[in-house]
């Protein structure tokens, strides 16, 4: 995974003939022999699916909440008025089935341990995926459960709190979060001093739109990348 340099930020869309982390982005990008990046999240009645938003306002005109919808209900919702649905996490993994690696985030949760458990269930065939999260108590309770799977942790720029940003930025986060890789905001770029804290680390940063915009000598591994969608 760590010798690709672009994967593709929810798979290849336009959202408007194919939407943002759906089956026909990611088979774009698998088409291209293209790593992809999706987002998971738990329904109500424990399926994972793929979704980056909270809520369905953005991509389907309404304020429900994912987490607290049932699969049965998710299946009725289409997305920006296409065909388009919002796919398990299983169907991705079947239609990728290891030709190229997935970059998998987790959502942020109050459901954690069910999160992890139906995860590692789901990735249980598979091998070619890393899994990444906001949240460094999830990461640590995957890697609890299966160390040899490979992890990061996403850290922001800034935080709304002194106290989530000290220790977002501290290497007490390394060590806590029991990560293998680090996926930082293009913001935080170039410094000196966390190229020093990470050195150790791959480092994943997100999101970029070209090369250009990462500075020549960064050590980076790939690059979450948007990708434009041609029919």
């Amino acid at each position: 995974m760590f010798d690709q340099k672009i994967i593709a930020h929810r798979g290849i869309f336009d959202n408007v003939l194919v939407v943002e982390n759906t089956l026909p982005s990611f088979q774009a990008a698998i088409d291209l022999k293209i790593p992809f990046e999706l987002d998971v999240q738990l329904t109500k009645d424990n399926r994972l699916v793929v979704f980056h938003d909270d809520t369905l306002k953005r991509l389907a005109s309404s304020y429900e909440v994912i987490q607290e919808m049932t699969y049965e209900e998710i299946q009725k919702v289409s997305l920006l008025k296409t065909k388009e649905k919002i796919p398990l996490l299983s169907d991705v993994l079947k239609l990728n089935h290891d030709q190229v690696y997935i970059d998998i985030e987790i959502k942020k949760t109050k459901r954690k341990e069910e999160t992890i458990t139906y995860l590692l269930q789901e990735l249980e065939p598979y091998h070619h995926f890393v899994v990444k999260s906001f949240d460094p108590s999830l990461i640590r309770l995957l890697k609890k459960k299966k160390p040899s799977i490979c992890c990061g942790v996403l850290i922001h720029d800034h935080y709304d709190k002194f106290y989530f940003t000290w220790f977002a930025h501290s290497s007490f986060l390394l060590s806590y979060s029991k990560c293998d890789f680090v996926a930082l905001s293009k913001k935080m770029l170039p410094s000196s001093k966390l190229m020093k804290k990470y050195r150790n680390y791959p480092i994943l940063v997100w999101t970029i739109q070209k090369k250009e915009e990462l500075p020549g000598d960064l050590p980076y591994t790939y690059i979450c990348n948007h990708l434009p969608y041609s029919k």
